[in-house]
């Protein structure tokens, strides 16, 4: 039972962050569409985007996909106005949500969040006066229930909460690898929003899809307990087994991804307790995982200002020490940056740390993927 909405909800949301593309970049509308149609069928109702997803083309595709297809109150849209990229100013900040509701053609959204809120872009939320914009706008009709997403310390966390108590609900990253990871620290936020009684939409559950491919050590963690479920699932049920969850955000890319979330969300189960004991060797397994935590969300890359391809430089970096790729990597580090900017082109300006959801030391991994062109 959702304590926000009042009613029985179905856990799994429909992220549209990473949807099948065209060899052309643009997004693949008709698979998007079959993936629509199993997700709806299936019972899914919430449909999660942004302003910043794919320049625009996200949120175009909900009103492509969904919108224009199905009746507005058998579904529900989330997107988010973010204040950090894309706007120098309070009117352009706040132009995002007329923007949004022109994209997607959706007439209101059903939630509405202050996107990616930390340390190093709060200020720009409280300059440009967008808690009270986006109460107004609810008074308006316009949104339905608002809140945000945040990435940074529980700390913050509790402040804003107790600075902004009619925030609905929050959305937080929270996936088993990250609940005690002292970047991310996906526990204790989880339980300060808890703390304030509100409800949480988790995003991340796989990690950005690294959880629905491991190690091989946690591979083999979960074929001994259940051969026939796939990585991916452990994951999503972890998350969606917590009290107090509105929605568990899937980012699925193409149809089979969302075939596999369908086989076991349709029919969700909590984790048994034998279960919970699984993920916990999943864990352990997992710390000795060395690879760069980077989910390619992309945040870094808008205003680099040497166009660095930074979380394909990290999976080069990821593959290379997973599979030892030809050449050690160099020819894929190659690929990755034709026609862009290199590791060595950094020029330590920070903006990307600044953006960075997981906290990564971006400048100093970058130093070490030079080795690529050596």
């Amino acid at each position: 039972m959702s304590e926000l909405l009042g009613k029985d909800v179905f856990k799994l949301g429909f992220g549209f962050m990473r949807l099948p593309k065209l060899e052309s970049g643009e997004i693949d509308i008709e698979q998007t569409k079959k993936m629509v149609d199993l997700f709806v069928e299936g019972g899914g109702t919430y449909f999660d985007t942004a302003y910043v997803y794919d320049n625009g083309m996200s949120e175009e595709a909900i009103r492509e996909a969904v919108v224009k297809r199905y009746p507005r109150e058998s579904f529900t849209i989330a997107t988010k106005l973010n204040a950090a990229m894309h706007c120098n100013d309070e009117e352009s900040a706040k132009q995002q949500l007329f923007t949004s509701l022109e994209r997607t053609g959706a007439g209101y959204f059903d939630f509405y969040l202050l996107h990616a809120l930390q340390r190093s872009n709060i200020d720009k939320y409280n300059n440009y006066h967008l808690w009270d914009f986006v109460k107004k706008q609810k008074e308006k009709g316009l949104i339905r229930h608002w809140g945000f997403s945040f990435h940074s310390d529980p700390e913050l966390l509790d402040q804003l909460f107790t600075e902004h108590p009619d925030a609905e609900f929050v959305q937080l990253q929270i996936n088993y690898a990250d609940w005690e990871n002292p970047g991310v620290k996906s526990r204790e936020c989880y339980e300060i929003a808890r703390k304030h009684g509100k409800e949480v939409v988790i995003m991340e559950p796989i990690k950005g899809g690294a959880l629905a491919n491991p190690v091989q050590e946690v591979k083999d963690v979960f074929a001994k307990a259940n051969p026939d479920a796939s990585c991916a699932s452990w994951a999503v049920r972890y998350a969606a087994s917590l009290d107090g969850v509105l929605s568990v955000l899937s980012g699925m890319s193409n149809l089979a991804q969302m075939e596999d979330n369908m086989s076991y969300m349709k029919d969700f189960k909590p984790l048994s307790d034998e279960e919970q004991e699984v993920i916990r060797q999943a864990q352990v397994a997992l710390r000795a995982d060395n690879s760069i935590k980077c989910t390619a969300c992309h945040y870094c890359t808008d205003g680099c200002p040497m166009s660095i391809p930074i979380p394909e430089i990290f999976q080069v970096w990821n593959n290379n020490e997973k599979y030892h790729l030809f050449n050690g990597g160099k020819r894929d580090y190659q690929i990755a940056t034709m026609n862009r900017g290199k590791a060595s082109d950094c020029i330590e300006c920070g903006q990307c740390e600044a953006q960075c959801p997981q906290h990564l030391e971006i400048i100093e991994l970058l130093k070490e993927c030079r080795s690529f062109e050596a």
